[in-house]
């Protein structure tokens, strides 16, 4: 689905507020099931991008930055 994360949000919350009237057609089903998806990866992505900006300071002084685990 196109559009910013705003309308996706606000088309979830549509979508669940339908859910709790009737039930959710097939293809209902399937958009919410999509926005939802695009709605975490987005948060992965954010949750990435702030992590490797920070910067440890370590107790002699140098300075490390975050990196992703490997394992």
């Amino acid at each position: 689905m196109e559009g910013t994360m705003d309308e996706k949000i606000k088309r979830i919350n549509e979508l669940y507020h339908l859910s709790q009237e009737r039930d959710l057609t097939e293809e209902e089903k399937k958009e919410q099931a999509t926005l939802r998806w695009d709605y975490i990866n987005s948060i992965k992505r954010n949750l990435s991008s702030q992590l490797e900006s920070i910067t440890i300071k370590e107790p002699d002084g140098t300075l490390r930055k975050v990196t992703k685990n490997k394992g």
